[in-house]
């Protein structure tokens, strides 16, 4: 995903959906549209460490411009939908972007700061360091 348009759908379908019931089944329906990563991603290097549910992100620098491919998966639905947010925010982008992305003022912006538990907070903050992190 990773472009721009793509998170303009997800603000503009958020901000359609009144009822935080309907914005978890939409984050899940996001997280089930993902596609399947190989059997083989599912390894400790690629786990993300700091997550209370099973998240795993498989990332890849592309050798010709350096920007990112990233792929991910949870065993938990919503932590899968919030897979699927952070890889339309920096799927795609160059190390650059990924550093200037505040990915914390995207969260506010789509209301999903305040309706998360610590613990889902707490593992959307780890997978976002890591891919930073990846990024350099």
């Amino acid at each position: 995903m990773g472009s721009d348009s793509a998170l303009q759908t997800i603000r503009d379908d958020l901000a359609f959906l009144d009822d935080w019931d309907d914005r978890y089944r939409y984050l899940i329906d996001l997280g089930r549209g993902m596609a399947p990563m190989p059997p083989e991603a599912y390894s400790d290097a690629n786990k993300v460490q700091g997550c209370a549910s099973q998240v795993w992100l498989l990332m890849a620098r592309n050798p010709v411009d350096g920007t990112l491919s990233i792929r991910g998966d949870s065993d938990a639905l919503i932590v899968k939908g919030l897979v699927a947010l952070v890889i339309a925010l920096f799927d795609g982008r160059s190390p650059a972007e990924i550093r200037a992305i505040d990915a914390k003022a995207f969260f506010d912006e789509i209301g999903l700061s305040s309706h998360l538990t610590q613990q889902r907070s707490n593992g959307l903050a780890s997978m976002v360091a890591r891919i930073k992190a990846e990024a350099g």
